[in-house]
């Protein structure tokens, strides 16, 4: 998946773009409106991510100029500016979905991911890693014909899990995936949700595949 995302805040890009790039997704940057309209122009993009406030231009203003010339790309806008008023002026404006800052990267994952099945063809909303499935649609990890029910945080940590099935990931990997941006979270919080999702693989079977790497992190292995 290409992703256009426009952001002048340098340390929010690269945490987003670190994020993105984990999940195998190409990614261009611009800093303003003009690079961001010229790399739109040019470019075949399955999302855009544009930041409300640039130093050049308002977001806005780079959505409804990508509209006039009959850019379709599907547009998530970034703000600091939540009001109903203000997210109603920016879908107004051409964007298709609206996330106000600050935000878990793991619902951004998932924003981008339904406005890409909203694009293109209906899709597979199941994320597999051997005989483990997990539901999308039902929020529900499935091996076989039996099926556990997961908490919004135990199903965006099993997803990362998957996405990126057979690695070692550090607790960091695993905050900043998962938890993203969200304040006052701290990596033991991690350790506390590897807890739940293990016991909720034991009422599976599955325990064993996700392993606990010493002094290191963790890991989903399914193919040992």
């Amino acid at each position: 998946m290409r992703v256009l995302l426009v952001e002048d805040e340098p340390k929010m890009t690269g945490l987003i773009r670190r994020v993105l790039t984990a999940e195998r997704y190409v990614v261009d940057t611009a800093p303003d409106g003009v690079s961001a309209i010229a790399l739109a122009t040019s470019g075949d993009y399955d999302v855009a991510i544009v930041d409300r406030m640039l130093p050049d231009m308002d977001g806005l203003a780079v959505i409804r100029v990508m509209r006039s010339k009959g850019i379709p790309t599907p547009v998530l806008m970034l703000t600091a500016l939540g009001s109903v008023e203000q997210r109603v002026e920016g879908l107004d404006a051409g964007a298709d979905d609206y996330l106000p800052k600050p935000f878990a990267f793991s619902e951004l994952l998932a924003r981008i991911r339904a406005l890409a099945r909203r694009e293109g063809a209906p899709g597979s909303t199941r994320l597999s890693a051997g005989d483990i499935e997990l539901d999308e649609s039902r929020h529900t990890v499935q091996v076989g014909e039996r099926s556990a029910d997961l908490s919004a945080r135990e199903f965006a940590l099993l997803g990362f899990l998957i996405r990126h099935s057979g690695q070692v990931l550090t607790r960091r990997q695993i905050l900043d995936g998962v938890w993203g941006a969200e304040p006052d979270v701290y990596s033991n919080v991690v350790d506390l949700y590897i807890h739940y999702l293990r016991r909720k693989l034991a009422e599976l079977g599955r325990a064993g595949y996700l392993r606990t790497v010493r002094g290191v992190g963790y890991s989903l292995r399914v193919d040992d």
